[in-house]
């Protein structure tokens, strides 16, 4: 097979599409939504058979049970995927949003608007609902999008990207503005990190290797999160029993993502009664402690920590812990160790609330409730296309306005520049 013919077929049509894209109302992009929304709901059965020859195809390689966590569309699943396209569709459109506006003493007046990006490259590893969710976002902000999904959820990709074209067919979008990589041979990743002519930026959705692989190769904008090292420190002050609810919530209720919890900070003026409570809890849902000496000597059955483990990324029932003297030793060791994701301090006190927040270099930082929430959809923002460590171009959970750009809209009535 030609890769790099393949690549410019799939860049230059989505480029194409992506110009009618941008001049398209509201209306008809949300009209699409809900098209797709429906027809996903109404192919259950075609999705399932898909999912089910990834998942087995998935144990058969030796996938985690995180891993095929992550690749598996539940019912639930599903109709979360068909609810998002329509909470994305209620969303108002950024498209044409005027950022600000002034009229200058010459009269010229000079606007900022919000405008769409063009062509958007998103490659991602297991979960399916990316591709559904991607769409949705890049879409609904006047975009077009080039979906590289995994080798192992590729059944489960190609049906869900294929419905949602399907729907797009009666519908006023170009059906070329949402295209799928059917191959999996990396070769065409290569080729098309190389088409900056036809691609605006590439989103990558998955490990730190998967998106360094990216960024090394790639001449077009990259928009990143290389780890999810995400913390809770627990202050003197904290309530004990929101704590262990916090924390237990953090770690268990889906431990392969990004947004959970990775290292937890005790200040030492608490660890004798709250580390012996909370090694309990956890003990009890299957997670494995990995502590420094301190920890260690009040909890003498965890494992030892060693340097790794502050930076590491386990997605799993796996939690270091680390004993800490006050808010600013646990705001350095976030600063020090974390990946800019999601931190949260535990605390009924204002000034180390104020302090650890301030301080706290992460694209999300949390005072008093779990670090899962750092989602698109628990943001409101209807569904996300990632969650950016970045500084530039976004920050967070990438919504809708983190899919536009802007250009500045200049009204005169005859002025020139004398």
């Amino acid at each position: 097979m030609d890769y790099k013919k393949y690549a410019l077929e799939l860049a230059a049509a989505a480029r194409k599409a992506s110009r009618k894209m941008a001049a398209l109302s509201t209306d008809d992009k949300n009209s699409a939504l809900f098209s797709m929304a429906d027809l996903l709901e109404r192919s259950r059965e075609e999705i399932e058979d898909a999912n089910l020859k990834d998942l087995e195809a998935g144990k058969d390689i030796g996938l985690s049970a995180a891993l095929l966590d992550r690749l598996r569309i539940t019912p639930d699943r599903l109709q979360a995927m068909a609810d998002g396209l329509r909470d994305v569709a209620a969303l108002p459109d950024p498209v044409g949003a005027v950022i600000d506006e002034r009229v200058r003493p010459n009269g010229l007046a000079i606007s900022r608007v919000r405008d769409p990006i063009g062509v958007i490259g998103i490659i991602y590893e297991s979960r399916p609902n990316v591709t559904v969710d991607a769409a949705g976002l890049c879409l609904k902000s006047g975009n077009a999008v080039i979906l590289r999904g995994g080798k192992e959820a590729i059944h489960s990709n190609l049906v869900l990207a294929g419905i949602l074209r399907r729907a797009m067919e009666e519908t006023a979008l170009p059906v070329d503005a949402l295209q799928i990589v059917s191959v999996t041979d990396r070769s065409v990743v290569r080729e098309l990190l190389r088409m900056d002519q036809f691609i605006d930026v590439i989103i990558p959705r998955g490990g730190e290797s998967l998106i360094r692989a990216v960024v090394e190769g790639s001449t077009i904008p990259v928009i990143k999160h290389y780890q999810g090292i995400c913390h809770i420190y627990v202050a003197p002050s904290a309530d004990p029993e929101m704590a262990l609810e916090i924390v237990d919530n953090a770690k268990t209720q889906r431990p392969g993502v990004c947004n959970a919890v990775e290292t937890l900070l005790v200040d030492s003026a608490i660890a004798e009664s709250f580390l012996p409570e909370v090694a309990a809890r956890l003990a009890s849902k299957g997670v494995e402690l990995r502590g420094c000496a301190s920890a260690r000597e009040l909890i003498p059955e965890i494992n030892p920590a060693v340097e790794a483990d502050w930076r590491a990324e386990y997605l799993d029932l796996i939690l270091s812990v680390r004993v800490v003297d006050g808010v600013k030793e646990a705001v350095d060791h976030v600063n020090n160790y974390g990946s800019h994701h999601s931190d949260a301090i535990i605390t009924r006190d204002k000034e180390e609330a104020e302090y650890f927040i301030r301080r706290v270099d992460s694209a999300a930082v949390y005072l008093n409730t779990s670090t899962r929430f750092t989602d698109g959809g628990e943001f409101g923002l209807g569904a996300e296309i990632g969650i950016s460590t970045d500084k530039l171009h976004a920050r967070g959970p990438m919504g809708l306005e983190e899919l536009t750009t802007y250009k500045y809209v200049i009204r005169g009535e005859g002025q020139i520049r004398g």
